[in-house]
Formats: C-alpha cells, sequence, structure tokens
C-alpha cells in the first residue's frame, strides 16, 4: 500500500520535474532515486514495517506474494531505469514525462498485484495500458511508432469492453465485485451459464492484454513499431504484472470452475507456444524476433494459471524475475544498434566483448539453458502441471518448443562470435555496464540459489 501511494506521488512529482529542471541528467537521477525509495519502501512492508496505515478491505490484499512479486516489479524497473534510461533520451523531448508515465505505471502493477475487487482488477489494467498507448507512440516522427500507438489503442480498447461486459455479467451473477464474496457453485453442483459468460469475457481480455494465442496478433507490430527502450519496458513488467492478475483471477476467483476453463487453458497454451516459437525461427530482425519469442514465453507463464497451485505460484516469480531481467539486458544492447537484423550483430563479442557476453547469458536465460535463472522458471512452470496429474502431453510439448526456442537465441550468439562484421561505433557508459554485469550475475546466482527470492514467501 505505502509503494502504491509513493508511486503516485512520484508520478506528479516527475510531470512538474519536466518543468522545472532542465538538465536530463538531473531528472535521470531523481527517477532512479524514487524508484529506488519505492523498493525500499516495498520491500519493508514485505517485512512488517509500514510508514502509513489505510483500510483497503474489500479492495486489495496485501500478501506475501503480492508484495514479493511487486519487490521484483520495482527492482526490475530500477534496473531498466538504470540500463536503458539514457535511451529514453533518444526518443524525444519529454523526458520526464516518459519517467512520470513509467511511475503511473507502477500504480497500475500494484493494484493489479493485490486486487481483492473486479473493479480494482479494471482499474490496474487500465492504469497500465493507457500510459503505454501514449509511449508507444512516443516517437513521433516515426511512422511505425504511430502505427504502433494507434493499433495498441483500438484493439486495447476492444479488449477493455470485453473485460467490463464480463465483470458486468459476474456483477449481474454474484451482486459484488468483491472476489472473497462470491460463490460460483449453486445447488447442485451447477453454475448458470451467466457466470460460465462472464468468466470466458474476463479469460479472453486477460488473454489479449498478455499477447496470448489467439488474442496476440497486435504484439509484433506493436512492440517493433515502439522505441525499443519503451518495447523492453512492455514486454518484461508489465506482461509479467498481467500474469500475476491473470493467476489471482483465476485461482482465487474462478478456482471452483477450473474443470471449465482448465482446458481452455491448455490449448491457449499449445496455441501460444506454438505460433510464438515457429513465427520467431522465420524473422530476419532480432527485435521482431524478441516480440515473438516474448509471445512464446507467456506460453509457459500461462502454466501458473493453468496448475494454480503453490509451485505455480513460485514459478511465476522466478519467471517474472528471470524474463524481466533477461530480457531488460537483451533490449539494452539492441537499443544502442541502428541495424535490428540478425547481420547487425555480427562481430559484437570482437569490437565489444563485454556487451557481447552480458547479452549472451540473458538469450541462454531467455532459451531456458541449465544455471541460469530462466531454466528454473521452466522447470517450476512444468512441475506444476505435473503436479496437476493432467495432460501430461503437454509438459512434453512445451518441452520440444522450449528446444526450438533455443535455435532462434543461439542465431544471435552465433552472429556474435562465429562471423565477422564490421565494428559497430556504439558504447555504453560505465553505469550501464555495471548494471548488465549485476543484472547477469543476479541472473546466474537466482539460478543456482532460487531459495534467496522465495524464501521471502515464507519467512
Amino acid at each position: 500500500m505505502n509503494a502504491l501511494l509513493l508511486s503516485a506521488i512520484l508520478g506528479v512529482v516527475m510531470m512538474f520535474t519536466g518543468i522545472l529542471v532542465k538538465k536530463n541528467a538531473t531528472i535521470k537521477t531523481i527517477a532512479i532515486a524514487g524508484m529506488a525509495l519505492l523498493f525500499v519502501v516495498n520491500w519493508m512492508e514485505l517485512k512488517g514495517t509500514r510508514l502509513f496505515n489505510f483500510d483497503v478491505s474489500g479492495f486489495m490484499s496485501f500478501n506475501s506474494f503480492s508484495l514479493l512479486f511487486i519487490a521484483i516489479a520495482l527492482f526490475c524497473t530500477l534496473l531498466f531505469f538504470l540500463v536503458s534510461g539514457g535511451e529514453m533520451q533518444k526518443v524525444g523531448k519529454y523526458y520526464a514525462d516518459y519517467f512520470a508515465l513509467i511511475f503511473f505505471i507502477t500504480c497500475g502493477i500494484i493494484l493489479v498485484s493485490s486486487f481483492k475487487s473486479l473493479l480494482i482488477l479494471f482499474l490496474g489494467i487500465e492504469i497500465i495500458t493507457i500510459p503505454l498507448y501514449i509511449l508507444a507512440g512516443s516517437d513521433k516522427k516515426n511512422l511505425k511508432s504511430n502505427e504502433a500507438s494507434l493499433k495498441y489503442l483500438l484493439m486495447g480498447s476492444f479488449s477493455t469492453g470485453i473485460m467490463l461486459m464480463g465483470i458486468a455479467l459476474i456483477y449481474g451473477s454474484q451482486g459484488t465485485f468483491d472476489v472473497d464474496k462470491m460463490n460460483f457453485v449453486m445447488e447442485g453442483g451447477k453454475t448458470s451459464n451467466l457466470q460460465i459468460a462472464g468468466m470466458m469475457l474476463l479469460l479472453f481480455s486477460m488473454a489479449f492484454k498478455a499477447s496470448i494465442a489467439p488474442f496476440h496478433f497486435w504484439t509484433p507490430d506493436v512492440y517493433d513499431g515502439s522505441p525499443t527502450v519503451f518495447t523492453s519496458y512492455m514486454a518484461t513488467v508489465v506482461k509479467a504484472a498481467v500474469f500475476i492478475g491473470f493467476i489471482r483471477l483465476f485461482e482465487n476467483v474462478f478456482g471452483a470452475l477450473s474443470s471449465t476453463w482448465q482446458l481452455w487453458i491448455a490449448v491457449m497454451i499449445v496455441a501460444t507456444l506454438f505460433i510464438g516459437n515457429i513465427t520467431a525461427t522465420f524473422q530476419q530482425s532480432v527485435k521482431r524476433m524478441l516480440a515473438y519469442s516474448s509471445i512464446a514465453q507467456a506460453g509457459f507463464m500461462l502454466f501458473a494459471v493453468y496448475a494454480s497451485n503453490e509451485a505455480a505460484n513460485e514459478g511465476l516469480l522466478l519467471y517474472a524475475a528471470g524474463y524481466s531481467l533477461a530480457t531488460i539486458g537483451v533490449f539494452a544492447v539492441v537499443a544502442k544498434m541502428t541495424d535490428y537484423s540478425f547481420e547487425g550483430f555480427n562481430g559484437l563479442a570482437k569490437h565489444q566483448p563485454l556487451l557481447a557476453l552480458t547479452t549472451t547469458i540473458c538469450l541462454l536465460s531467455l532459451a531456458g539453458i541449465p544455471l541460469t535463472l530462466g531454466f528454473l522458471g521452466k522447470f517450476y512452470m512444468l512441475k506444476a502441471a505435473v503436479l496437476t496429474g493432467k495432460y501430461l502431453w503437454l509438459v512434453i510439448f512445451a518441452v520440444v518448443m522450449a528446444a526450438i526456442s533455443a535455435y532462434y537465441y543461439f542465431r544471435v550468439i552465433q552472429a556474435m562470435y562465429f562471423k565477422d562484421g564490421p565494428d559497430n561505433s556504439f558504447g555504453a557508459t560505465a553505469l550501464e555496464k555495471y548494471t548488465l554485469v549485476a543484472i547477469c550475475a543476479i541472473i546466474i546466482i537466482l539460478g543456482l540459489f532460487p531459495g534467496l527470492l522465495l524464501n521471502h514467501l515464507y519467512f
């Protein structure tokens, strides 16, 4: 709760900073300090210390699961500011406003992670997505950016209408928005068609927000057209937050109807993994390849919703951390390049050995190679699915798709280390290099000792 209030205040502070402060370096420093403060305050609340106490019962519930995910989201956003904050200057002249929008998005992430009312879920989703429409079109001189923003706005508005209709049907059948007061099982063990219709509409709308097939069509164009630095944030922290809301909705609210929606989730997993991985293998642009791979990664995260057990909750936290860190690291390098094709990475290891090494570690984590956090995230997701005792073929299919994903990730590594190319005259500041090294260190350390993160769920 404390982080929610402070993030809203900091968003307003950053808006006025854009008026009062002219130096971009000062603006960036204020944003980094603000995000660090948010992380510290949220961590204190996770450990039982609150700066402010407000009664939010009936609206939000801050348990160890939600607070730990919020901590992961804030920490990844802090690293994003450190490693990619400088690239945001190149997008446009409204530098402070970009940070302000991200602080407002953080408010939405906290709401989605801790909702107890369907109205709070709706508000959280909209607070996340509306600023993203602006960030997607922030490169005003680029027609692809304008197209991405318009497409995202139109498709996002349509999915919002579906979500509102689903919430209305649920309210009509239950008479309340409070998820703790809902009961979907009627006398005789039956469920009304109104409730099932509302649940399915919510499933489809959340699938759109998380870019789950067959509701993924907007993702490649929006990610490819948006400024690369904002694509990095869109595809990581934001996507993970949607899945936290997804799992809270279907585990806590629709848990009694699992026999109805579990098969639908399984079909979506198959479609998402297949379309994401197969399409990514044919891309010639690394940025667009990462967009399709994010769809495939969403398929793995969907296992948490499918299983809805303790292992799924642990796996989603590990996956959110590993996927966000690795993708932020890769996009930090991609954003500095002018050629997004695979050939643009030729010879990078010779000219920029440190950047090539950090990119390699991040790609290995995304591919799920052992000794990385990405591997543990996939392992926990598959473990959660096995524990359900259903659809074991789904686990085998996911393993095959994970093996296919290694192909297009290794194409980038091959280009960096085994092909010659011209000297790419771009560099990174010392702060950016140290942050990339820190990201890789965290990926490996948590890949070896996941208890360093998961223990905070229970102790």
